[in-house]
């Protein structure tokens, strides 16, 4: 498969995001969980309203997908927030998780890029199957470099933000941020992605066709040389031929 070919197979930002289908369902549980608080001022309704839509919501997947890991997940983070909620008794721990987890996920970002394995080119390379070959090209491990920066910066975007709303006990536009800082700052991170992986697609094209140029060039100079060589070890049968009745007459005429 050439890499044109692959470029023309990438998936699109959408769907990287899992479409319009995908943000819809990811944003539920929150939507319902802050409508419900706001509108009862009962936290157990809304983190049973938040759980149930996230439960209904990965059934769905699971039907659509043929497998419960979309369920699964689905409902993992929904459940952790909703479990901090309950513990902590106040509807902004419902998002403490997110939080946090926009600080990890932003300092392993980060550390990548220092341990030179960018995470936006080994996550990309895995989820795509391609192989890691772009770890052997500088520039193309720069290109990364720069894009799981982006990434770091969205994580960490989230966490200053939010954990300041945290702070004031803005709960309803916690809920803004959140879905406003997600789906829209995860796009800017993917385009940023997927500008890094038509770059080293780029290069990576090049560089095959350099190397077939090469060793066509290669074959053309061996078969020259065994052509000469041919020419040289082969005897000229005619000017043989010649060199024998000249011998032979001169013998006659001794």
């Amino acid at each position: 498969m050439t890499s044109a070919e692959t470029e023309e197979k990438q998936p699109t930002v959408l769907e990287q995001m899992g479409g319009v289908s995908g943000m819809l369902y990811s944003s539920l549980p929150v939507l319902i969980f802050v409508i419900i608080n706001f509108a009862t001022k009962n936290l157990m309704a809304a983190i049973i309203g938040s759980l149930a839509a996230a439960v209904v919501i990965g059934v769905v997947l699971a039907v659509r997908k043929g497998t419960v890991q979309p369920a699964i997940s689905a409902v993992f983070g929904v459940g952790i927030a909703a479990f901090i909620a309950y513990k902590t008794g106040e509807a902004k721990g419902f998002f403490l998780f997110g939080i946090w987890q926009s600080v990890v996920y932003g300092s392993a970002f980060l550390l990548s890029i220092i341990l030179r394995w960018p995470l936006a080119g080994v996550i990309w390379t895995f989820l795509n199957g391609r192989d890691r070959s772009w770890r052997s090209d500088k520039a193309t491990v720069r290109d990364y470099d720069i894009a799981t920066f982006v990434w770091a910066l969205v994580f960490f975007a989230r966490f200053v933000v939010q954990r300041w709303l945290y702070d004031e006990d803005q709960v309803g536009w916690l809920a803004v941020a959140r879905l406003g800082m997600g789906y829209p700052l995860m796009a800017v991170a993917l385009l940023a992605t997927v500008w890094a992986v038509r770059r080293a697609d780029k290069r990576l094209k090049a560089a095959e066709e350099a190397a077939e140029a090469k060793v066509a060039a290669e074959a053309e100079v061996n078969e020259v040389l065994a052509r000469t060589a041919d020419d040289l070890l082969t005897p000229d049968m005619d000017e043989l031929k010649r060199s024998v009745d000249a011998d032979s007459r001169d013998k006659s005429r001794d």
